[in-house]
């Protein structure tokens, strides 16, 4: 009966220190992420920091999105890829609308040369 108390008491210290000391040592090991973009070389602190704006921009768009989601009754994912197919179908459009403005322009400047050539 003794041995297994001393078991279960063996088992429960090695289980409190694999909780509490594996958490506890990466907490020690990991560095902050200032001491991390010290040791970036200049050029990638000059990137890091050109950047930052437009991806804190695309994460807030990104949490908003994942915001709007999450109001409907449908899953994520099928939102998602209906709005990809929605974003795709605006991009080819508004693709069609500027060949066709082009188109336009071009076959103006065919009728000005017509012009001066007549």
């Amino acid at each position: 009966m003794g041995f297994e108390r001393t078991t279960i008491l063996k088992m429960a210290l090695g289980g409190g220190l694999v909780l509490i000391g594996g958490p506890a040592l990466t907490y020690y090991v990991m560095p902050e992420p200032d001491e991390l973009f010290k040791r970036y070389n200049p050029e990638l602190q000059k990137r890091a920091l050109a950047e930052r704006e437009a991806r804190i921009a695309a994460h807030a768009e990104f949490m908003h999105k994942l915001e709007k989601y999450s109001k409907s009754d449908k899953p994520i994912w099928q939102l998602a890829a209906e709005d990809q197919k929605r974003q795709r179908a605006e991009a080819a459009a508004e693709r069609k609308r500027v060949r066709d403005e082009l188109e336009r322009q071009k076959q103006e400047i065919l009728e000005e040369q017509r012009k001066i050539a007549s």
